[in-house]
């Protein structure tokens, strides 16, 4: 159990990241007191996607090869459908998903991010949500799909679109200060 406040938070990206998915978590687990660092392929600043353009850059504080899943009480992955394409490629970014859920950390992915955890291999027996479009997918990596703005299982958190962005940030306060559904370390 760790207070918000106390919290240090990683958020894992690429260029293509949807601009909600990144800031509202960002600047709303900032408010709340958490420490949030952001990691990039190669730790510099990325461009984000909003509407049927490129966005603005959201600041990078290292490369995630270099994260030490050790050093942080929870990951984030937001969505988009370029970035979580990118990232779900990179041996580095699943090493360190993989690493997190070893760990019982609590790891949240919105929208198109779900495809992250598939390739890390984390949805079999797992309830889920994600982007509609990408629910076969879901599915076929073994979890089951629910259609909810929000779904926790075993610290693994999950949503759909940035209309759930509140009750998603909701979620990842909620599993990081009471961590009843966070998993014993392996």
């Amino acid at each position: 159990m760790t207070k918000i406040e106390n919290a240090k938070i990683l958020i894992i990206s690429t260029h293509g990241f949807e601009q909600s998915e990144l800031e509202f978590p960002r600047d709303q687990l900032r408010a709340k007191g958490a420490e949030v660092h952001v990691a990039t392929l190669d730790g510099a600043a990325i461009k984000g996607w909003e509407g049927s353009d490129w966005g603005r850059e959201a600041e990078a504080d290292l490369k995630i090869a270099d994260a030490d899943p050790n050093q942080y009480d929870a990951l984030v992955i937001p969505g988009g459908q370029i970035n979580p394409d990118l990232l779900r490629v990179e041996a580095p970014v699943i090493a360190l998903v993989q690493a997190f859920e070893s760990l019982g950390k609590p790891i949240a992915a919105v929208c198109h991010a779900p495809w992250v955890l598939a390739e890390a291999g984390l949805c079999p027996s797992r309830e889920m949500t994600s982007f509609h479009s990408i629910k076969t997918d879901i599915v076929n990596a073994g979890a089951r799909w629910v259609d909810e703005p929000v779904v926790s299982d075993g610290g693994l958190i999950t949503s759909r679109t940035p209309d759930d962005l509140k009750a998603f940030v909701a979620k990842i306060v909620e599993e990081i200060e009471d961590g009843r559904n966070v998993r014993d370390a392996a």
